[in-house]
C-alpha cells in the first residue's frame, strides 16, 4: 500500500491559492474543502486552500505529512440507490501552524488573489476575548487571529478596496457571519486600529452568515483498512460523510460569480436571508442530535444510527423530533414533518457510524443555541416543560460527570472552565446542588439564570437522580 502524497498519486492537480481556512478538522474537508474541489472540475473557479490551524496543539502536521492530499468518502442514499463513492480531494495546497510560523500566517495577507476566508471553530470559536493583544503571534482568538491578517492586508495594499476579503463563517450559530462582524470591530476599537482601517473592512470584506449542512462523522476507524486496500493508499486523514449536502450564504445572487459552487450542480444557495433554513435545521437536526448523544451513549449505544433504532431510545428520538421540537417551528407542518422524516432518514444512514462521543464536543454551549430555544417556546406554547429535553439536559450534566461506561472511560471535552464547574458541582454528591449550579452559570453557559424556568431545576433534579439511582434506559422509560 502506497503512502499518499503528492509525487504517488500524480492525478493531483495544483490550483491557484485563493482561500483561506481557518480550521484543518473533518468537517472543512469533508464539506467546504470538497465543494472547492467539485467546483474546481465543473467550473473555472481553480481554487486551492491553505489551512491553518486555529488552536495550539491541532492536527495541521498529521496533514501536512501527506502533502494535505486526502480522500473522502460519501456513503448514504441518493434517490434511493445506494451511494458509496471515494473522492481525493487535492485543493488544499499547504497547511500552516500559526503558533510555530506566525510569520506565514500573516504573509497570506500578502497574495493579491487570495479573496476568501472560511473557518469552522466550533459554537465557541466566534467570540471577543480581551485579553489578546494585536502584538500576539498569533492572538489566541478566532475573530482576533482574523483582525490581525486584515489589518496586514490593509496595509501591504494600501488600503485598496479592491483587495478585501470575502468572510464566509461555518460555525454552527445563527448569524454566524453578525457575530464575526461584531467580535471584528470590537478587536478594532480594543486595539486602537482606526476609523480608516475599520472602514476599509466595512467596505471591502463582506462577513456573510451561512448555514451549512452535511453529517460527517470523521475517521472511519472500523473500515479504514478495507477502504485504504481499495484506494491503495495509506491515507491518514480519511474522512466520512452522508452524500447530503447544503450551503446556504445570505448573500447576493452576484457572488456567485467569483464563488460559482452553484453552477457546479451543488446545493450552494444565495439567498436574502438563511434564517428559515437556520431554523428548520438547527431545530430538527442539530437539537436531536445535541440530546440524543448522551441520552444514547449512556444507554449504551455509540452511533447515532444505534440510537435511532433502538426501541426505546428510538422512541425518546421521535419524542424529541416530532413532539417537542417540530411544534416550537413556525413553519407549515406538512413541511416541518417531510424535512423531519428525511432527517431520521440520514440518521439511519446504513453506511455512516456517527459516533455520538463526536457530537458531544461542546455539549453545554450546543444545548444553548440548538436546543434551549425550542424549551422556551414549548414552554411558552403548551405551559409545561418538554420532558424529554430536560432529559437530554440531564444526560449532559451526567456525562460530564466523567467515570465509566462498562470498560469505556468517560472523557467529556468542553471549555476549561465548564469542566471545573461541573466536577466541583458533582464532588458534592447532590443532584439539587448539580441542578441548580448548572442552570445557574448564567455568565459562563447561558447568559441567564435558567433557575427562573418555572419547574426546570426540580425537573432537572428528579431526572439527574433517576439517572443516578436506575440509570439512563429506566429515566427514558420513565419520561415516556
Amino acid at each position: 500500500m502506497k503512502q499518499l502524497n503528492r509525487n504517488t498519486a500524480p492525478s493531483a492537480r495544483t490550483y491557484t491559492e485563493k482561500v483561506i481556512q481557518i480550521g484543518e478538522g473533518n468537517f472543512l474537508r469533508a464539506f467546504a474543502d470538497w465543494i472547492i474541489w467539485k467546483t474546481n472540475q465543473k467550473t473555472d473557479f481553480n481554487a486551492s486552500v491553505v489551512a491553518v490551524q486555529p488552536r495550539k496543539g491541532g492536527k495541521i502536521k498529521n496533514l501536512t505529512a501527506q502533502d494535505c492530499l486526502y480522500h473522502v468518502n460519501l456513503q448514504g442514499l441518493d434517490g434511493g440507490k445506494a451511494v458509496d463513492n471515494i473522492d481525493l480531494v487535492d485543493v488544499i495546497s499547504r497547511g500552516i501552524d500559526p503558533y510555530e510560523d506566525f510569520e506565514s500566517y500573516i504573509r497570506l495577507a500578502e497574495q493579491p488573489e487570495m479573496r476568501f476566508v472560511i473557518s469552522n471553530t466550533t459554537e465557541a470559536g466566534i467570540a471577543f476575548d480581551a485579553s489578546c493583544k494585536f502584538s500576539d503571534k498569533p492572538a489566541a482568538s478566532y475573530p482576533g487571529k482574523l483582525v490581525q491578517l486584515l489589518h496586514h492586508r490593509y496595509e501591504h495594499f494600501k488600503g485598496d478596496v479592491n483587495k478585501g476579503f470575502i468572510i464566509l463563517p461555518c460555525e454552527l450559530i445563527f448569524h454566524n457571519g453578525k457575530h464575526l462582524k461584531e467580535c471584528i470591530n470590537q478587536y478594532i476599537e480594543h486595539w486602537n486600529l482606526g476609523a480608516d482601517f475599520k472602514n476599509w473592512v466595512d467596505a471591502a470584506c463582506p462577513v456573510y452568515n451561512t448555514l451549512v449542512d452535511r453529517i460527517v462523522p470523521g475517521y472511519p476507524k472500523d473500515n479504514a483498512l478495507q477502504i485504504m486496500e481499495r484506494i491503495g493508499f495509506e491515507d491518514n486523514q480519511l474522512v466520512m460523510g452522508e452524500v447530503f449536502h447544503l450551503w446556504v450564504i445570505e448573500a447576493p445572487e452576484s457572488l456567485s460569480a467569483e464563488f460559482p459552487a452553484d453552477k457546479a450542480g451543488l446545493q450552494v444557495h444565495f439567498v436574502p436571508s438563511e434564517a428559515p433554513y437556520h431554523e428548520r435545521k438547527v431545530t430538527l437536526l442539530n437539537g436531536p442530535h445535541t440530546v440524543l448523544s448522551p441520552v444514547g451513549y449512556l444507554s449504551g449505544l455509540d452511533t447515532v444510527r444505534e440510537c435511532c433504532e433502538d426501541a426505546l431510545v428510538g422512541r425518546f428520538v421521535d419524542k424529541v423530533m416530532y413532539d417537542e421540537l417540530l411544534p416550537t417551528l413556525n413553519l407549515p407542518k406538512d413541511e416541518l414533518t417531510k424535512f423531519a422524516d428525511d432527517v431520521k432518514n440520514r440518521f439511519k444512514n446504513p453506511y455512516v457510524r456517527h459516533f455520538v462521543t463526536s457530537i458531544m464536543l461542546n455539549s453545554f454551549p450546543k444545548f444553548k443555541t440548538r436546543d434551549l430555544p425550542g424549551l422556551k417556546i414549548y414552554f411558552d406554547r403548551k405551559g409545561e416543560l418538554p420532558k424529554c429535553i430536560v432529559l437530554g439536559l440531564a444526560g449532559i450534566c451526567t456525562y460530564y460527570k466523567g467515570g465509566m461506561r462498562g470498560s469505556d472511560q468517560i472523557t467529556p471535552n468542553d471549555a476549561p472552565e465548564i469542566l471545573s464547574l461541573l466536577q466541583n458541582l458533582w464532588s458534592t454528591n447532590n443532584c439539587s446542588e448539580v441542578a441548580k449550579g448548572v442552570l445557574g452559570a448564567s455568565d459562563l453557559i447561558w447568559g441567564e439564570d435558567l433557575n427562573q424556568i418555572p419547574g426546570l431545576t426540580a425537573l432537572l433534579t428528579e431526572f439527574l437522580e433517576k439517572i443516578q439511582k436506575d440509570g439512563m434506559r429506566a429515566a427514558v422509560e420513565m419520561v415516556l
